[in-house]
């Protein structure tokens, strides 16, 4: 009989809270109905549309109903958010040329480099060997060229390393020079205060399935007075920025499961696990580093180094022994190249090959921690014995 098995991949997804479960399954009941209708199924559905918005918004320190709130799109996931906001916010300002750090995200990634097939320049910000961007580096570029960027897209913590950018410094440098920031927050949401009025950026990535959310559904958290132009016609839905029929019962999954993981509580909660699982794995391989270590980091992701050891090794073997982790962004999973974000940061290409990502979630508990550790140093015991045969 094959182990019970311990997931520690929750960068990759998280299972559905029943919180967020039960509110989905009381909507498919009472809000099925398309929310821009007019008769009673469609206000309906459109009630709890807007109340699942609003709560989303003030969730991530936005203001939802001041005198010029803030404003939240839904889209079918992160990658959709990513894409109209760096799409939609470069097209808007009416200029070519966009910023990103060396460590976005696939899909802020690979936007970027279809940008510049379509004649867009881009530039991309270094790092240091603690994962963090490096300032710097952004503040030259806008004092060369500041009248040429249309917007500065960087992600708020890495989904590989889990540290957390220098955000509000570089979002400082941007409101002086004039430009656009937007923040893949994806990894950061419902993890620890957003914050997204305090940080002061023009746009914020989301998905609701990195928080124990519904799969299949994202959000654009947008600043009162950003311009966004929309990146493909249909309906009127969402002021005219996403076209397309809004599932209600998404949206009230999305705003209970962020309800249900807020809070500085839950994210100690979230460190105290991880710092567990840390240390424990941490004995059971000599010369074993977390990457990033000295950095703040989120407080659920953890990136481990085994040096001497081969990566996509290691996580067939713990997934055999029932512990399910990876390499990386599971956008890039299945890839044999060592990680763009690692190398960036300049490390050893011993500890980038034997790097492992491990994250646990709201339901982790301590005895999954425990048999975790016990299992993956078996298994490493056992790959340091057959390198010593």
């Amino acid at each position: 009989m094959p182990p019970m098995p311990i997931y520690l991949d929750h960068n990759a997804t998280s299972p559905l809270l029943p919180a967020a479960a039960e509110a989905m399954r009381e909507a498919w009941g009472t809000a099925w109905a398309n929310p821009a209708s007019q008769h009673a199924a469609g206000r309906a559905a459109r009630r709890v549309l807007e109340t699942a918005r609003e709560q989303v918004i003030h969730l991530l320190g936005g203001d939802p109903t001041g005198r010029a709130p803030d404003r939240l799109v839904f889209t079918s996931g992160g990658t959709e958010a990513n894409a109209l906001a760096i799409r939609g916010l470069l097209a808007a300002s009416g200029k070519r040329r966009l910023v990103i750090s060396a460590i976005e995200h696939p899909s802020v990634a690979r936007t970027a480099e279809q940008l510049e097939v379509e004649g867009v320049r881009v530039d991309r910000l270094g790092v240091g060997s603690d994962g963090r961007v490096r300032v710097e580096e952004l503040e030259a570029l806008l004092t060369e060229a500041a009248d040429n960027i249309g917007l500065v897209s960087v992600m708020l913590a890495s989904n590989e390393t889990g540290v957390v950018q220098p955000l509000h410094a570089l979002t400082q440098l941007c409101r002086s020079a004039g430009v656009a920031v937007h923040s893949d927050a994806v990894q950061a949401a419902g993890k620890g205060e957003l914050g997204f009025r305090k940080w002061g950026g023009d746009a914020a990535t989301i998905a609701a399935h990195k928080f124990h959310g519904p799969v299949g559904i994202g959000a654009l958290l947008l600043a009162p007075h950003v311009k966004l132009s929309p990146q493909f016609i249909g309906g009127h839905q969402q002021e005219g920025l996403r076209a397309g029929t809004e599932s209600a019962p998404l949206a009230a999954g999305l705003a209970a499961a962020l309800r249900a993981v807020h809070g500085s509580p839950r994210s100690f909660r979230l460190q105290i696990t991880r710092d567990r699982l840390e240390a424990g794995i941490l004995s059971t391989w000599p010369g074993a580093v977390v990457i990033g270590a000295d950095s703040p980091r989120t407080p659920h992701s953890t990136c481990i180094a085994f040096p001497g050891a081969d990566r996509q090794a290691l996580v067939m073997a713990y997934d055999l022994a029932g512990v399910a982790c990876s390499t990386g962004s599971a956008c890039a999973s299945g890839s044999s190249e060592p990680s763009p974000t690692l190398l960036a940061m300049g490390l050893d290409r011993e500890l980038v090959d034997g790097a492992v990502r491990f994250a646990v979630g709201a339901m982790t508990t301590e005895a999954e921690i425990d048999e975790a550790i016990e299992r993956i140093a078996r298994v490493n015991a056992g790959l340091r014995a057959s390198r010593n045969d």
